[in-house]
């Protein structure tokens, strides 16, 4: 979702994030890029929302409010930075759906986000299968590992009759 700043009487601004709200798809993750680093494109009453409408996630190029609110809805959120500052007379949603990129990264509808505490990647829905199968291969490997440490081998020798860690 490629986003603006738009300074106004608050109205506009006040519409249109409720707008955006309204079209996420239940099951979908909502990306967002608000190419801005002082306002919190999401906060409790959004987050609500998202949660009644079966959105299962949000990530944010930018920032949030309300964090504990949205904790207690269950709704994973990722974002930059945390702020009180509101959108309203400031920022609007200007696509949704549309390519956007973040740190770098293209996404587009459709590809799939991986994340977790320590952070959040994309992978292109073109290699999602070929992504997944190495994903398990990775997993399986570093539970060898994982388990002949746990029965006192040494983590060298882990490494070399594995080759991970």
């Amino acid at each position: 979702m490629p986003t603006s700043l738009l300074p106004d009487d608050g109205h506009t601004t006040l519409m249109e994030p409720p707008k955006m709200l309204s079209r996420a798809p239940a099951g979908s993750v909502v990306i967002c890029q608000p190419n801005d680093d002082t306002l919190a494109h999401m906060g409790e009453l959004s987050a609500e929302t998202f949660v009644y409408k079966g959105v299962r996630g949000y990530l944010c190029d930018g920032g949030c409010r309300d964090t504990v609110r949205i904790l207690e809805t269950g709704l994973r959120v990722w974002f930059r930075y945390h702020t009180p500052r509101d959108v309203v007379g400031r920022w609007v949603p200007d696509g949704f759906g549309e390519p956007i990129v973040i740190g770098g990264v293209s996404i587009r509808t459709g590809d799939y986000l991986m994340a977790d505490r320590d952070g959040a990647l994309v992978i292109p829905q073109e290699i999602i299968a070929e992504v997944t199968d190495k994903v398990e291969e990775v997993l399986r490997t570093e539970n060898k590992v994982r388990t002949a440490i746990l029965q006192g081998v040494d983590p060298v020798e882990a490494y070399l009759k594995h080759r991970k860690f």
